[in-house]
């Protein structure tokens, strides 16, 4: 599957892009007959207008391009299609492109060969292993040479970051970039692309959930984040979390209408170490005094600032020669477990595929007492500033502004800082002679 921006939206006319989209429904057969999807795209440009798309219906790529005149999210597994309309008419038909396929399992359903049916393959995968994996890199190769092809004519493509440019590579698909080293590839992830810089300024997926599955206690939590973020920019932070923290507000003013709560009452919020500590206090504060009728949990995800090393995801945008140490995720659970988390985790696979990834998880239950405040306040710091310090270390400018600013917010709080190489050529001459 592709995701593509139509109707000339480029990088450049556009001063922030974020886009998230969850498939609902898909048919799948010889070609794409019918996908189902919510998609999410802000563009935040005085110049374009936006859609808001739930569900979209997409049977015929031309026929949307004609009706919709604005930006507009599709998704399409037909790359060759594409290239055969940049053929036939000259036209390029989108702009920007990713993947959004299972390639860390590619080879037991989560990547179909174009070549067959989908009952088809089905049957392959069942009867013949190994000639359904022959015939899945053999659609990663055509795979890639569609993209190839549209890419030279303008399109920028960038990996998703389920271990499809890897598995392409595996497969002897043209991803190469000259002179790159292994984890870079012809196309960024979206990690090198844009989540590494907004990890590095201690930003991801803060979750919590309600106990009392109480949809008020939820509703009352959102407000308290609104409230907390809003204080924060008021106290002053710098523009780089200023920008995410007006992303975050409108976020979380606008969740509760979305009606995005499936099962328990639980929410995500991209924040960074100040904000998650300080909505966990007053959250705890709130379960003191009895606004929040039960004690809530805390975690997070693992694609997160500090609790995965991955190096064809979390960490691709390290470039340091580090990319393939484990050893963030490792010191982040036992640092964690040390710091008052109420359970850690520490484990392989997940969203890459075992054996390309360590990640380390935690829960921890606010239940309006004194200690759950404390040990809320000294492991989320951990657990941000963990994963912030390694990417200062590597070289990230954000991180390294970011570590600055929390030693100045926390004197107990001690990191050594990376010394910048003003000539770049030393190194080279040195070993040279």
């Amino acid at each position: 599957m592709h995701i593509a921006i139509t109707n000339n939206v480029t990088l450049e006319e556009s001063t922030y892009l974020k886009v998230r989209s969850s498939i609902a429904q898909m048919s799948v057969g010889n070609s794409i007959q019918t996908y189902s999807f919510v998609c999410n795209l802000y563009v935040a440009s005085q110049n374009y207008k936006v859609l808001f798309l739930q569900p979209v219906f997409l049977n015929s790529i031309l026929e949307m391009q004609e009706r919709i005149k604005l930006p507009l999210v599709w998704v399409t597994m037909e790359m060759e299609r594409l290239v055969y309309e940049l053929d036939t008419t000259g036209e390029l038909l989108v702009d920007l492109g990713s993947d959004q396929t299972s390639c860390h399992n590619p080879f037991s359903g989560g990547y179909y060969p174009v070549q067959l049916g989908f009952e088809e393959a089905k049957q392959l995968l069942s009867t013949n292993p190994g000639k359904f994996r022959t015939m899945v890199q053999e659609s990663l190769r055509r795979h890639v040479a569609a993209i190839n092809r549209l890419a030279d004519k303008g399109m920028f493509f960038w990996d998703y970051g389920n271990a499809f440019l890897l598995e392409a590579q595996r497969a002897g698909a043209d991803v190469e970039k000259k002179g790159g080293n292994k984890t870079e590839f012809r196309y960024p992830s979206y990690v090198q692309h844009i989540m590494g810089d907004i990890f590095s300024l201690g930003f991801g997926p803060f979750r919590w959930v309600c106990t009392s599955g109480d949809p008020q206690d939820l509703a009352t939590t959102d407000s308290i984040a609104m409230s907390v973020l809003e204080d924060s920019i008021r106290r002053g932070v710098s523009t780089s979390v200023k920008q995410q923290y007006h992303d975050n507000i409108r976020w979380i003013r606008e969740a509760g209408r979305h009606s995005l709560v499936v099962g328990s009452q639980a929410r995500i919020l991209y924040s960074d170490q100040r904000g998650r500590v300080s909505i966990a206090v007053a959250i705890n504060r709130a379960i003191s005094e009895g606004r929040i009728k039960a004690p809530v949990v805390l975690s997070r995800d693992h694609h997160d600032v500090s609790g995965t090393d991955s190096p064809y995801r979390e960490t691709s945008n390290i470039y340091d020669g580090s990319a393939f140490c484990a050893d963030m995720a490792v010191q982040n659970f036992v640092g964690d477990a040390f710091r008052g988390a109420t359970w850690v985790a520490l484990h392989n696979g997940g969203g890459v595929g075992w054996g390309e990834v360590i990640n380390g998880g935690f829960g921890l239950v606010l239940d309006g007492s004194t200690e759950a405040e404390e040990r809320a306040k000294m492991m989320l710091s951990w657990d941000v500033s963990n994963g912030v310090a390694r990417r200062c270390w590597s070289g990230n400018d954000y991180a390294y502004e970011t570590i600055c600013q929390a030693m100045k917010e926390n004197v107990m709080l001690k990191v050594t800082l990376p010394q910048k190489v003003a000539d770049e050529d030393i190194l080279e001459q040195a070993l040279q002679s």
